[in-house]
């Protein structure tokens, strides 16, 4: 098959985007690859084909269980065979899923980069015909990144363990100091470079300055119809504003890490399904979603940088259509974005302390724990030592990025089982043991022979409804039959995780380097001031801005943002009192919707149309009620 067969048959589409086929072309001759495509450009595309039209199998280095689960999910649906090896799985499970690497027919392994750290995958991965290496979100191996972790600086030695084998690099936001250092640390041969703009022409990128951040929300989701995510900062802020916006008659839920599984996957499936118009989230939300009728991303708070910004910004308007991303701003803002900043990075006596609390909350000595992962939770272990939530949470986070630990702040791993006995001793032990007889029948007859080969993926509920039993019955019974060796089995998980990437260290021996701790912590104050600079800012178009952070360079302006438009302003004096004029001269006749208004003045440019409706209620010229119809002031 071609690549283009292959796009048709797995994905439906009739053709690739640019420039994805240049890409898939260059992975095929066995090159080097560097892909820097901005989020929704289709980057998992761009490996999964190429090692689809070869023999062999691709190994994906990333770092989001989230989505190395929901991508695997996504291939397995295609029929593609598809695994994923991360931090929360048992060695038994590890064991498992790396044989069937080596010895089935499995086309692509997920695996998180602490993983590769492991002897286990070291030698088994010697022994899998693998035809690429995909490293995803490859900023993360620079310590210049904003998102820097450091198992990425061992993807190398899969270089030498096979020399041979190409890889390929994509990530959404690299500057180029960033791209100098994906191409240095993963020891990339002459590769070739991809980079597509990152300036998107339907994109209106808008900073409204605010006192009421809620009635401009209300204002704008009011103004333009359509699909929209609410990013805020907090999971109690999720809640009010998704609750504020339901009083207002605007249908929306809202998705934070707090929640469970079950609620996380209904509220992202009703949005997805456009049940719900409007999501309002934290940043633990939107990772690896592909919906192309997202009309609106408004962030009620300021981001922690650019980067993050403009990926979760890029969301909208997949679909090439007219879409806006809007940042709410007030003046405190920046000092609550500061504030975080110095919060971020705490000094390294309370480092230690962190780390040797969780030491002891787990129960881990020194020099063991490592590749394990231990159930966290975080308002327990502060309470329990006395620590401030919200301080330790960036000391998380800081462990993480100096390469002691990994913290997976919502994690799902569905119950599963394996038959470690062979079919023969299975029977045997069925005729000696009358009561396991129908578990064991049951479980064959709804989830067949592969129980004996691979992990599966199992319901307790369903074997409890099939078995007429209750689920606590069938769970017993599960981990009599995993005491007894038979099989393993593994239950849900839905909690946090904290995992060992290397053992436990004696605290005072930790090797640290406090140097590079310290220039990421500058790193970081200059990727806030980047971020304050980009909202408080009115004479740049801010998707230059954007472009030139990136080290895009150019002259040309979007057109379409408020800096820009404010700009028109000034050179459509005339244009502008006729639109006012129409506008007033119609709402003399009575109350209108933005919408039937814009029908009644047919202007000829829609996005200063409703920039002369925002000006003219910013000035108090005109008003809404409460059915968001706008009324003239008399």
């Amino acid at each position: 098959m071609t690549a283009t067969e292959v796009l048709k048959k797995y994905w439906g589409h009739p053709s690739f985007r640019t420039p994805q086929a240049e890409i898939i072309q260059a992975v095929v001759e066995k090159k080097d690859v560097l892909a820097v495509l901005p989020t929704g450009a289709g980057k998992s595309i761009c490996f999964q084909i190429p090692a689809l039209l070869s023999d062999g199998l691709c190994v994906v280095v990333t770092p989001l269980v989230a989505l190395m689960q929901d991508q695997v999910n996504q291939l397995k649906q295609k029929g593609i065979a598809a695994i994923a090896i991360h931090a929360g799985l048992s060695r038994s499970e590890i064991d498992v899923l790396l044989d069937n690497c080596v010895y089935g027919q499995q086309k692509f392994l997920y695996v998180s980069p602490e993983r590769l750290q492991s002897e286990l995958f070291k030698v088994r991965f010697q022994k899998m015909n693998v035809n690429l290496i995909a490293i995803d979100e490859a900023h993360c191996i620079s310590q210049w990144g904003y998102d820097f972790r450091p198992p990425y600086l061992q993807i190398a030695e899969l270089r030498q363990l096979k020399p041979n084998v190409p890889f390929i690099a994509v990530t959404a936001s690299a500057t180029k100091q960033v791209q100098a250092d994906i191409v240095d640390r993963l020891q990339l041969d002459s590769p070739a470079l991809f980079q597509v703009s990152f300036a998107r022409k339907n994109f209106s990128l808008v900073v409204r300055t605010t006192e009421i951040k809620e009635t401009k929300l209300l204002e704008i989701l009011t103004k333009i119809q359509g699909s929209s995510i609410v990013y805020v900062r907090s999971r109690k802020s999720a809640q009010g504003i998704a609750q504020f916006l339901q009083q207002h008659q605007i249908s929306s839920t809202y998705y934070h890490a707090g929640l469970n599984h079950a609620q996380r996957v209904l509220r992202q499936q009703q949005w997805l399904d456009d049940t719900v118009r409007v999501i309002v989230a934290t940043n633990a939300f939107g990772m690896g979603i592909n919906k192309p009728n997202v009309r609106t991303i408004i962030h009620l708070d300021l981001p922690e940088n650019l980067e993050s910004y403009y990926q979760e910004a890029g969301r909208a308007g997949r679909d090439g259509k007219k879409a806006y991303a809007t940042v709410l701003f007030h003046p405190t803002d920046v000092d609550s974005l500061r504030h975080k900043a110095a919060q971020a990075y705490p000094d390294f006596d309370y480092l230690k302390k962190i780390y040797q609390a969780l030491a002891n909350y787990f129960q881990v000595a020194v020099f063991a724990g490592q590749g394990e992962s231990y159930d966290f939770e975080l308002d327990e272990f502060a309470t329990k030592f006395a620590f401030k939530n919200s301080d330790v949470y960036p000391a998380l986070k800081r462990l993480e990025e100096v390469g002691l630990l990994q913290f997976n702040e919502s994690f799902y791993h569905p119950s599963r089982i394996h038959f470690t006995a062979d079919h023969k001793k299975i029977y045997q032990f069925q005729v000696a043991n009358a009561r396991f007889d129908a578990i064991i029948k049951m479980i064959l007859r709804l989830y067949g022979g592969e129980v004996y080969s691979d992990f599966v993926t199992i319901s307790e509920t369903q074997l409890a409804s099939a078995l007429r039993q209750t689920t606590a019955e069938v769970s017993s019974l599960l981990h009599q039959l995993h005491q007894l060796q038979l099989l393993v089995y593994s239950p849900t998980k839905d909690t946090p995780q904290v995992t060992y990437v290397i053992a436990r260290q004696d605290v005072e021996l930790a090797i640290v380097d406090k140097i590079k701790l310290h220039a990421r912590r500058k790193l970081y104050f200059e990727k806030t001031e980047a971020m304050v600079s980009y909202v408080s800012q009115q004479h740049q178009c801010r998707m230059q801005v954007i472009q030139q952070y990136f080290n895009e360079m150019t002259d040309e302006v979007c057109g379409l943002c408020d800096v820009c438009y404010a700009k028109k302003k000034e050179l459509n004096r005339s244009l502008i009192g006729e639109l006012e004029s129409q506008v007033k001269f119609f709402l003399e006749q009575g109350s209108q919707s933005p919408e039937n208004l814009m029908k009644l003045v047919a202007p000829p440019d829609e996005e200063v149309f409703l920039e002369v409706i925002r000006d003219l209620v910013d000035t108090n010229q005109l008003f809404y009620d409460s059915h968001w119809l706008l009324h003239l002031r008399k």
